[in-house]
């Protein structure tokens, strides 16, 4: 699963740089600073974002489309992920393989990941590079349909596959999950089916069905394009126009999926075999949505128990019991709900009971007892630079003007951002644990070595969490 992609990126590499100077308060009066812009909307519906920085000779264009894989039908899985790959074979005034070979030339990079909520396209180049990589984007928006085949389909679709034999059937622990998740969430949850779609599915793609679900996502009114960097608003608004303004809307209604209410009751417990060597754990609670009431406060929660060198649970089962050869847990929230994970690989020799033991200790410590001031002002100080090293690229402020744009719709949304972190208190990072953890029903999943489903752990061998 994706996590937080904006607010947690590096956040571990921050956690231990800042470890030094982890009891410094952080710097309450220093206002966190915007990142200015002006956004329109064109008469078809696109929405348009332009933040001028003329530091460096570079910009950066992110092509953000409102759709993931949470907007797929059961039986119609993997469409989003599949056409952030269909996107890059060509449209009808880009011949297949040129989309790539242009920007190259003009000394450009491209690229596109695909989550439960959205799909971005992001090129980054020199200045000049700007009307290529707008006229590119507009030719596949507003043209990609009349040169799409089913060779073309019957292409990329082998290469998802690949990508999940590589990453799923044939990964150390990678049906991880795809276990979990249709476990966590009820059936027809938007949430319930992995990113990458099942192989199923994938293999019972038509060229029809991969038509309309362009059609109806890949709609300019479905669209943001953000230009970030070193150019002139006015040049940027006359090609916007010129390339995006033609391309009709989109005739087909988008209905957002709506999550329905979580119905575990109770924990459920899983076992799956793999070839591995080690066993590992994964605990998954439901969680919230991004920018909810204790999102900010879970955050703040799972980093002190298990992100970084410096947490709880690190200390003491890596460093001190050496019981445990890695942990992290972490809040992934996103736009229409969220989990709670923790996840630990044992050392050889070691039995998934005693980390389990160990565990359940300290997280009942931590909701008992809460956590310190200076665990907080670590993970403040961890999420401020992480935040402002955000900054530091015109490709990285592209994304969060059209991340918080769909999300909160403010694209210029880090100083509020920031400002949740920043107002935490430890009483209220204890609360949102125990609201969320304590007695909560939960999956807990043991991987194990083939033939070893004795190590893993059983409803009467799991400790309680209170």
């Amino acid at each position: 699963m994706v996590s937080k992609t904006l607010r947690r990126v590096g956040s571990s590499a921050c956690t231990l740089a800042l470890l030094a100077v982890a009891a410094v308060p952080p710097l309450r009066a220093q206002k966190a600073p915007g990142i200015p812009h002006e956004k329109y909307t064109l008469p078809n519906g696109l929405e348009v974002i332009l933040h001028v920085d003329r530091s460096v000779p570079i910009v950066a264009v992110e092509g953000f489309y409102k759709v993931g894989s949470g907007d797929e039908k059961p039986g119609r899985t993997g469409f989003a992920h599949l056409f952030e790959h269909v996107m890059f074979m060509g449209s009808q005034n880009v011949p297949v393989g040129k989309f790539d070979q242009w920007l190259e030339a003009a000394g450009a990079s491209n690229n596109g990941s695909t989550n439960f909520d959205r799909t971005n396209y992001y090129e980054t180049g020199p200045s000049n590079a700007l009307p290529l990589m707008l006229w590119l984007d507009a030719d596949r928006m507003g043209w990609l349909l009349p040169t799409m085949d089913k060779t073309k389909l019957d292409l990329q679709r082998d290469v998802v596959k690949n990508e999940r034999r590589q990453g799923v059937d044939n990964a150390p622990y990678g049906k991880a999950d795809e276990t979990i998740l249709p476990v966590l969430f009820p059936q027809g949850h938007p949430y319930s089916w992995d990113v990458i779609g099942s192989m199923d599915d994938l293999s019972a793609a038509a060229l029809d069905d991969v038509k309309d679900f362009f059609r109806q996502y890949y709609a300019p009114n479905n669209a943001t394009i953000t230009i970030a960097g070193d150019f002139h608003p006015d040049s940027a608004k006359a090609w916007v126009k010129k390339y995006f303004g033609a391309i009709p809307r989109g005739a087909m209604a988008i209905t957002r999926p709506v999550a329905p209410a979580i119905t575990l009751t109770r924990d459920t417990v899983l076992v799956v075999e793999d070839r591995v060597q080690l066993p590992r754990v994964y605990y998954t609670w439901h969680g919230v949505k991004a920018f909810s009431t204790d999102d900010a406060a879970l955050d703040a929660f799972t980093d002190i128990v298990a992100n970084g060198k410096s947490s709880r649970l690190y200390r003491t089962l890596v460093y001190e019991k050496q019981l445990a050869q890695d942990v992290r847990m972490s809040n992934q929230s996103q736009k229409l709900d969220g989990m709670i994970q923790l996840v630990v690989t044992a050392k050889p020799g070691v039995q998934p009971r005693e980390l389990d033991a160990e565990i359940t200790r300290v997280l009942n410590d931590v909701l008992a007892n809460g956590v310190t001031e200076r665990e907080l002002t670590r993970v403040k100080n961890g999420m401020r630079a992480s935040m402002l090293d955000g900054l530091a690229s015109v490709a990285s402020k592209a994304f969060r003007l059209s991340y918080y744009n769909y999300f909160t719709g403010s694209p210029d949304y880090l100083a509020q951002d920031l400002a949740r972190y920043e107002s935490l208190t430890p009483a209220a990072v204890q609360q949102a644990g125990r609201t969320h953890l304590a007695g909560t029903p939960r999956v807990v999943l043991t991987i194990v070595p083939d033939g070893k489903t004795s190590l893993a752990l059983t409803t009467a061998t799991l400790g309680g969490i209170k």
